[in-house]
């Protein structure tokens, strides 16, 4: 397939291997403690990450930047057109009365109108706040009240009367406008008599120091915090990207690069993403779902080259293919074709990494005959041209990883957080390596504490949490951000993460046990929704399992059961529990026996936003999920 003669090509191309260099740094027993990359873009002296679409404008005004999704098909958007609309909207804020250094919030789904607003927003001086639009009204009171916003941009006019609920009580409440509601067209219209200059002023005074946004973390424990990054920090983690990256496209696949945008915006990897590819003039469609119902037929219009994407998305494409497969009595099939494609991926990786010889003869047409039937079905399901993905969050299961390589799609993962402008690591282009997280961000140094915590230094590290100087002061020292993740460093300094501090279950036998090894894997198989892990000052390990309606509902149809079935028939059937059994072993495959899960419980309900156990960025709310579920966990060990 087309990506694997990319990699070969690639390999010619020495120029593009040596951006990856790391330098190593090893404690006196020899284990890597440290690894550093060198930037590959310098530190901008002067300007602003709001220069870019008039950067953009004046050396290439024809060339389309952005895809807005129409009746009639997605409409190219070029630089220069992109430039006017930004300028037209800062002018709006300006006339609203926003000053220089003052912060707009923005709670909407990933649209079009977002990343103009973004750009309108710094280009009349000020600081964006992202929120959730699934944020409750507790959540916007908060984030609007700590960050001082006094404008505010909403999507719908539920999350209208949600900042209105919550700001009620404000001294003076923000003002607002709403997307459905024309708020782009109001601006417009009400700066029609600023002149152009003052939006080029305000623009001018920004240096790289200024802040940029206050994006606030998705709270799994306690409140929200707002991290301060600037324009320096997100020009050092899009800048760094996109010279670390592009050249694959640019110089080794010979396509034009474009993506299908649908990571929430109030998410620091969508916002970096977006940052990134308007430098690198890459095309970019916006889609405000990431349910692959919602997401499959936009994946099929637009047809992205490559994605920035979460675990959750390839699980699901998975599961969907083995669901298909089951429905038309070919789920035996499947399953071959999921070993043939990991056994595959495993010998053709190695064979390019000078690790083996790669597939054998009955493995190529094991692998040529499952192409026919199951992994072309995979690539038509995402549009048929994607060649790339990014996956980042939370770690990715090897063996999923290496099925999708095997049909033709390579998925690099990164590994960061808010704190660090999104990626601190990234899987580099020449050097995948399945399992880990890759290696530094070029700009950016990786070092390993005594405990095994991962600490981050670099341009892309922010300065200060807002209003909270104490909190700052327990995560930064000496430019080192200490994440509160457990990782080590291989011999070439790729990161892998094992866990979190925090979340680290100690068994009263004494074991110490991380639970995300064991979430993630259970996660990666049907018919599992969300799972959690417990175990701390117990005798034994055991999971809380919730199970993905999708999935149940297709379980139910292979079985002729009725569709209405009640869930709490369905968590007590034998042969459910046996399905779940199997995701439970496959899970205790990757730790030892006094780590492993010995019970489970299945629960009717689902961990959502809604209920208040998930994160917008769908990580559990480990200990709301706890106290959720406590008669349940009691009940495992009774």
């Amino acid at each position: 397939m087309g990506v694997r003669k990319d990699l070969k090509r690639a390999k010619r191309h020495t120029d593009l291997a040596r951006r990856t260099r790391v330098e190593i740094v090893r404690d006196e027993h020899g284990v890597v403690r440290e690894a550093r990359a060198a930037a590959l873009a310098p530190r901008p002296a002067t300007g602003s990450t709001a220069d870019i679409p008039f950067t953009n404008a004046a050396e290439a005004p024809d060339a389309v930047v952005l895809r807005r999704e129409r009746q009639d098909g997605w409409q190219p958007v070029t630089a220069a057109a992109f430039a006017r609309e930004v300028t037209a909207v800062a002018k709006g804020l300006i006339a609203a009365g926003l000053a220089p250094g003052e912060r707009v919030a923005v709670m909407s789904r990933t649209r079009y109108e977002w990343t103009v607003l973004d750009f309108a927003i710094w280009s009349a001086g000020g600081q964006s706040v992202p929120v959730y639009a699934t944020s409750s009204a507790d959540q916007v009171e908060w984030i609007v009240r700590d960050s001082g916003a006094r404008y505010v941009v909403t999507e719908t006019p539920d999350n209208t009367a949600t900042v209105t609920t919550a700001t009620a009580a404000h001294p003076a409440p923000p003002r607002v406008w709403e997307l459905d509601a024309g708020a782009l067209a109001d601006l417009t219209a009400l700066g029609r008599d600023v002149p152009d200059e003052e939006v080029t002023r305000r623009r001018g005074a920004l240096t790289p120091d200024t802040t940029a946004t206050l994006c606030y973390t998705s709270g799994t424990t306690g409140r929200p915090k707002g991290c301060v990054l600037t324009h320096a920090n997100l020009h050092a983690e899009a800048a760094n990207t996109v010279e670390l990256l592009h050249p694959v496209f640019k110089e080794v696949t010979g396509q034009a690069a474009a993506t299908l945008l649908f990571l929430p915006l109030a998410h620091i990897l969508g916002r970096t993403l977006q940052i990134s590819c308007l430098m690198a003039r890459i095309e970019i469609g916006h889609c405000p779902s990431i349910k692959p119902d919602e997401l499959r037929p936009a994946l099929k219009s637009f047809r992205p080259t490559f994605l920035v994407g979460v675990p959750y998305l390839f699980e699901k494409i998975h599961d969907t293919g083995r669901a298909t497969a089951e429905r038309i009595g070919r789920g035996s099939s499947f399953e071959r074709a999921h070993r043939i494609a990991v056994r595959f991926g495993e010998a053709h990786l190695n064979r390019f990494l000078g690790r083996g010889k790669g597939p054998g003869p009955g493995l190529y047409a094991a692998w040529a005959l499952y192409d026919l039937l199951v992994y072309r079905r995979v690539r038509k399901e995402l549009g048929g041209r994607l060649r790339y993905a990014i996956s980042g969050g939370s770690p990715l299961e090897r063996d999923l990883n290496l099925f999708f390589y095997a049909a033709g799609i390579m998925v690099y993962e990164g590994y960061g957080l808010t704190e660090t402008s999104a990626a601190a690591t990234i899987v580099p282009p020449l050097g995948p390596r399945p399992g880990t997280v890759g290696l530094p961000v070029p700009g950016t140094a990786v070092r390993i504490a005594a405990d095994g915590e991962v600490r981050i230094k670099g341009g892309i590290v922010f300065g200060s949490y807002w209003n909270n100087p104490a909190a700052t002061d327990e995560v930064l020292s000496d430019g080192w951000f200490s994440t509160g993740d457990l990782g080590s460093l291989d011999q070439d300094g790729y990161l892998t993460i094992t866990g979190r501090k925090k979340d680290i279950l100690v068994t009263t036998g004494g074991k110490n046990v991380s639970p995300a090894v064991l979430e993630d894997r259970l996660r990666s198989r049907p018919p599992i929704g969300q799972c959690l892990v417990v175990g701390d000052n117990r005798p034994f390990v055991a999971a809380l399992i919730t199970l993905d309606p999708e999935a149940v509902a297709h379980w139910l149809s292979v079985r002729r059961m009725p569709a209405d079935t009640p869930m709490s028939d369905v968590v007590r059937d034998p042969r459910m529990r046996a399905d779940v059994q199997r995701a439970v072993d496959y899970a205790n495959q990757a730790v030892s026996r006094a780590e492993s899960i010995r019970a489970f419980t299945l629960v009717e309900g689902e961990f959502t936003e809604d209920n208040g156990l998930l994160t917008p960025s769908l990580k559990v709310k480990r200990q709301a999920a706890q106290e959720a579920y406590a008669k349940e966990i009691e009940a495992l060990y009774s």
